[in-house]
């Protein structure tokens, strides 16, 4: 009895079992669940392949709203900066040339003569033969560099360094790779610009842009013929700095180079010249130096001395530019500190290293007005010489026979001194 009664027992309690546990491994629950995980499945499925072929479908692409979020954003911007420099350079690239520069090595003094030609023993069997020089021309290039056109008939920009040889040749390279006899009709007697002329019609000519309203941080894009070999060779950066004031050296000599734009865009050897684009395809300056001690670091003249010059060339068939005959060096706090000075401010009238680099030049406009060593130009025309306004820069404006009221600082007073500008040659 007890056996039987534990044997219900036992069934009821698995009856039970079954009744809580097994409720779902019915056959209708089971058809159930499969359902859901099956929906579930072709669900994603037929999400991921409809979302690829509306992505990757421009029939389908239409229907996809606007994207707001910060990728697309920061694309948008890099595609349009990207957009904006092919613009330019396609403008641009048409307007920029090579420059060759050639000369008959055998007129360079020692070059292609008798290696023996200075040995008295060679020369006393063969005489005069020793010192005579190769009857025919040996015309090789012996360097390149860069300009624009600035005119439709044929006037080019470029570096006054890059023409500076008088017994070279020069010829012109177009974009579409065609040659040009060249001649140089002026050369800036002060800044490092000339200007090339070559006969051509309807040549693409490039905008000079107000250099005054540049900025740091804008674009730039330099186009030149980089080493002498590639031509229209294209570089970008920024503005880095504006007002640099320089030394630049080169074969021909140095100069004091004031007022430069400052850049990051590449500018290598050959690329003098070349002009200085902003986003716009406008030239703010004509690329003329590199900092050999940095990185990246390269100086243009600005637009608007370009302009200057051409101007004086229209009116006067040379670039000319006024003549006072000071040498001087910026003052600032620092220098007047150092050296004593009592102004802290101004343009400190000097002595060069050499016996002829004189402060103030024999018989010229300054020398005629009085000015001696040591004295400072404190204003030109009532304006302030400091570190913003060089005494070059101020007198910029000015042209050969132009009157002007210098306050000067001589020997302990301030006083005023009329000079007329002469024609510097």
């Amino acid at each position: 009895m007890d056996t039987l009664n534990e044997q219900n027992f036992k069934k009821d309690q698995d009856q039970k079992n079954i009744n809580n546990n097994g409720a779902a491994m019915s056959p209708a629950s089971k058809i159930l669940i499969i359902s859901v995980i099956l929906s579930l499945v072709f669900g994603i499925l037929g999400g991921s392949i409809g979302s690829y072929y509306l992505l990757t479908s421009p029939s389908l692409q239409k229907y996809l709203p606007a994207r707001t979020g910060m990728a697309s954003i920061n694309q948008k911007i890099v595609l349009s900066e990207d957009s904006a420099v092919v613009d330019v350079v396609k403008k641009a690239s048409p307007a920029v040339v090579s420059i060759v520069i050639s000369k008959d090595l055998n007129k360079i003094p020692g070059y292609g003569a008798n290696p023996f030609s200075q040995d008295p023993f060679f020369n006393l069997f063969f005489g005069n033969q020793a010192q005579q020089q190769p009857s025919s021309p040996n015309v090789q290039q012996v360097g390149a560099g860069s300009g624009f056109f600035i005119s439709v008939d044929g006037l080019i920009l470029t570096n006054k360094h890059v023409v500076s040889d008088d017994q070279a040749t020069y010829k012109v390279i177009t974009s579409d790779n065609k040659t040009y006899d060249a001649k140089v009709l002026t050369k800036d007697p002060v800044n490092d610009l000339a200007i090339v002329k070559i006969d051509i019609k309807n040549a693409p000519k490039l905008t000079l842009a107000d250099s005054s309203k540049i900025q740091i941080g804008e674009r730039t894009i330099a186009i030149g013929n980089s080493l002498g070999q590639y031509q229209n060779t294209v570089t970008s950066g920024i503005v880095s700095g504006i007002g640099r004031s320089i030394t630049a050296g080169g074969s021909d000599g140095t100069e004091q180079l004031e007022g430069v734009v400052q850049t990051d865009a590449a500018i290598n050897p050959g690329n003098s010249g070349g002009p200085l684009l902003n986003s716009s395809g406008q030239v703010i300056g004509i690329n003329t130096a590199i900092d050999q001690q940095g990185q990246l670091v390269g100086f243009a003249i600005p637009s608007n001395d370009a302009a200057r010059a051409l101007a004086s060339y229209e009116k006067n068939g040379k670039i000319t530019r006024p003549f006072l005959g000071v040498r001087y060096v910026l003052i600032n706090k620092t220098l007047a500190d150092q050296e004593k000075l009592p102004k802290s401010y101004g343009a400190l009238i000097i002595r060069g290293q050499n016996m002829t680099d004189f402060a103030v030049v024999p018989g010229s406009p300054a020398d005629k007005a009085g000015l001696v060593e040591n004295d400072i130009i404190l204003e030109v025309n009532g304006t302030k010489i400091d570190e913003n306004n060089s005494l070059v820069k101020l007198m910029s404006n000015a042209q050969a026979g132009d009157m002007l009221t210098l306050k000067v600082y001589h020997k302990g007073e301030e006083k005023e001194v009329k000079v007329t500008l002469s024609e510097m040659k």
